[in-house]
């Protein structure tokens, strides 16, 4: 089984997402150098194989490089930079990440245009570099898999978030439903949409990158608002993670999630998906409730087997 090391180097950013979850652990700054080594040999010890490099954003630290490399010394066989792919954007930037080690770059792209995108990351020219991030990654053969966090302003906007990805020659995308903490709590009526209303867009985008032979993934989206499209729910794909933060850590991110994060209700009983679908975000019901998860009938599914086949 994979085992994977989720790591906040830190939580300084030179963008400012409106939706962004880490924005109240800005006052901790970026962590130590040999405190994230401390933490990589410890989750090598436990048989982490792969690892995400996250923040905040992590390319913009001045060691950068030197956290690649000695995630590859220990052994990681697969690195991952999550990253808002801004610094990406110069090509001498992009060889010394790859050649210090880095094989999977995961971007993160919110709108089809400047206009779009830009308003979300509240940093002007932020579409040009991660766009152009992107292509200088392909061009060195680098694995591009993006995220786009799905909020009100852009969530009609996704089949052409989709098509853009698809144009951009990126290996995977994944839509990711908004989590109502940092940022998008305090910015919750102006980001946050009706998850019923994001389902047809999802779909449509999800199908444009099927049809381009990508691989797609929806996030913390319930399965009965993306019926025909639950080989694609992401919770099936995430593998064994613990997460290691500045003041703290978790041995096994997908209980916590599981059983902290997100919400089932007592609907959720009677709906075929129950035994597999994790159910939105805690914050989401908080405020929007829970009548649009609507059970879907039929025989229980109990295993991710019974949807893959």
């Amino acid at each position: 089984m994979e085992k994977r090391l989720d790591i906040k180097t830190g939580f300084l950013c030179n963008n400012n997402c409106r939706f962004c979850v880490q924005a109240w652990s800005k006052k901790h700054g970026n962590r130590p150098k040999n405190d994230i080594f401390k933490d990589m040999r410890a989750a090598r010890k436990n048989k982490c194989t792969s690892i995400v490099l996250t923040g905040g954003e992590v390319s913009i630290r001045e060691d950068f490089f030197e956290l690649i490399k000695y995630a590859k010394k220990l052994g990681f066989t697969w690195i991952q930079a999550q990253t808002n792919g801004r610094r990406f954007a110069y090509m001498d930037f992009c060889k010394k990440a790859v050649k210090a080690g880095i094989n999977d770059f995961g971007p993160a792209l919110h709108g089809h245009n400047a206009k779009h995108h830009n308003y979300l990351t509240r940093a002007p020219g932020s579409f040009e570099q991660t766009s152009q991030g992107i292509k200088n990654m392909k061009k060195l053969g680098v694995n591009v898999v993006t995220n786009t966090v799905v909020v009100k302003p852009n969530y009609k906007y996704l089949p052409k978030i989709a098509k853009l990805l698809v144009e951009l020659g990126v290996d995977q995308f994944q839509f990711a439903f908004m989590h109502a903490v940092g940022n998008a709590m305090d910015n919750y009526e102006d980001m946050m949409p009706r998850a019923s209303k994001v389902a047809p867009y999802m779909k449509k985008g999800l199908q444009i990158g099927i049809d381009a032979n990508k691989r797609v993934m929806a996030e913390a989206m319930p399965f009965c608002l993306l019926e025909g499209y639950e080989k694609y729910i992401s919770d099936f794909y995430i593998p064994y993670t613990e997460i290691r933060d500045v003041t703290s850590y978790d041995l096994n991110f997908g209980k916590t999630r599981k059983e902290q994060g997100k919400r089932k209700f007592s609907q959720c009983k009677r709906c075929k998906y129950d035994l597999v679908c994790e159910g939105p975000w805690k914050e989401y019901p908080e405020r929007k409730g829970n009548k649009e998860f609507i059970p879907v009938p039929g025989k229980k599914i109990r295993s991710k087997k019974e949807i893959l086949c």
